[in-house]
């Protein structure tokens, strides 16, 4: 890769990151300005980008480069515009400043996923000036809401704009194929083949309102209270996929541990205790999981309320739909109702496909001593919503980070930053990767 898209991917991510995208739920966010900012680059290589809004100011960009080979199937490259809030007071620099300081460029959405649209615009550009044409179309998205319910997003660009992804069988996009340091000096780099599914929960509980000194039996708080207690003490039942099944294969091998996942009778639990910091990456994918987040209950502290309420983060494993419903349904209990606020569907891609052994063929060319692991999200990304147009979706962000460098605390987290030499290495897989896909 040439060093303008090494100087151009640093400079493009510390300007999407200049660009306050901050999603706050409930519409409260405006992506237009970034999706500009990625449109007038793209534009710039020569291609011509769409901007898409279902409300003012939720902008979506797509545009799609020719390949060579018009029979062959479409590839989907995407990555959100979008960013969870920060809070300045807690960061040692400005979350939007996009500072670049001692080879580190920092601020929100460094690795959420503004440097992963640096990486895509970057090469594109690289591409133009280079007069490369990949073998298949390729479709570019930048995409708006995903960080809430990605119905501005990618949800939008799936349901009334499916044309754009007219041919595109695969995608690609955020996390995976990150450096993980394990023990024993070892390099992994987990790519994206499956995601749980998103169950985000509203419990409603009903009671006699009343004084709060009477004795009150039909007490809401405590009615609540008491299942939502339940759910978090839940131990959820083993449930094994394909792809977790082969994440634990491989890291079992890499390990050196004699340990048969496909075997009858295998304990996953038993082989995680034995996998040291490599646990971190099948431990929250090997069951469902509920988790009370938020609770809402009265007005006064001598007042009992007639009601309150709660909120579950809910994530299903491909298959384990049922078992949820019917677990909720029982922790509940009699006096508590529960319904969907926001579901999306669990995932799963092929890790014996020709395309996860081009993705892993492109990391381990650039770091020959990394080893590349299958691996399922235990959140979700804009591939559920893609998925409806029949795209199967990968997690493919490639960073090459330090010994030390926590990337997963990083997400969503205080004082996010990425390495300058990381966005390089990314560049250069990408476009390895892309050329070859």
């Amino acid at each position: 890769m040439d060093k303008v898209a090494y100087d151009e991917v640093v400079d493009f991510t510390s300007g999407l990151i200049r660009i306050d995208t901050t999603n706050r739920g409930g519409g409260d966010c405006r992506e237009r300005p970034a999706a500009e900012y990625a449109a007038e680059r793209l534009a710039a290589a020569g291609l011509e980008p769409v901007l898409l809004e279902r409300v003012p100011g939720r902008t979506n960009v797509v545009a799609r480069i020719a390949g060579s080979d018009p029979s062959a199937d479409a590839l989907l490259v995407h990555g959100h515009l979008d960013v969870v809030p920060a809070e300045a007071a807690d960061w040692s620099v400005h979350p939007f400043s996009g500072e670049v300081r001692d080879g580190v460029v920092w601020g929100r959405g460094a690795v959420d996923m503004k440097n992963m649209d640096a990486m895509i615009l970057a090469v594109v550009r690289a591409w133009a000036r280079a007069g490369v044409t990949p073998r298949r179309d390729i479709v570019i998205a930048f995409t708006a809401d995903e960080e809430a319910s990605a119905v501005d997003g990618a949800g939008f660009l799936a349901d009334q704009h499916a044309h754009l992804f007219e041919g595109c069988t695969e995608g690609i996009s955020e996390s995976g194929a990150f450096s993980f340091h394990a023990d024993h000096g070892m390099t992994l780099y987990p790519v994206g083949a499956g995601e749980r599914g998103t169950a985000w929960l509203k419990l409603t509980a009903h009671g006699r309102a009343g004084h709060g000194s009477k004795v009150n039996r039909s007490n809401a708080v405590s009615r609540l209270a008491a299942a939502v207690a339940r759910i978090g003490e839940h131990e959820w039942p083993v449930r094994l996929t394909p792809t977790v099944r082969a994440a634990l294969a491989e890291l079992a091998r890499l390990h050196g541990i004699d340990a048969d996942p496909y075997a009858e009778g295998f304990d996953p639990d038993a082989l995680i205790a034995q996998l040291g910091r490599a646990a971190a990456l099948v431990e929250p994918t090997v069951r469902n999981s509920a988790n009370p987040t938020m609770l809402d209950a009265g007005y006064k502290i001598n007042v009992i309320p007639g009601h309150a309420t709660a909120h579950i983060d809910g994530r299903m494993l491909p298959g384990g739909e049922e078992e949820f419903r019917t677990t909720l349904d029982r922790l509940t209990g009699p006096d508590v109702e529960w319904e969907f606020e926001h579901r999306e569907v669990p995932l799963q891609a092929p890790v014996s496909s020709p395309t996860f052994a081009k993705l892993k063929a492109a990391v381990e060319r650039f770091d020959p001593e990394g080893h590349v692991v299958p691996y399922c999200m235990a959140g979700g990304t804009d591939a559920k919503q893609f998925s409806r147009l029949g795209i199967t979706g990968y997690g493919f962000s490639p960073l090459k980070l330090p010994e030390g460098f926590d990337y997963a605390a990083l997400f969503h987290g205080v004082d996010e930053r990425v390495p300058v030499e990381a966005l390089h290495f990314g560049v250069d897989v990408l476009d390895h990767y892309l050329r070859s896909a």
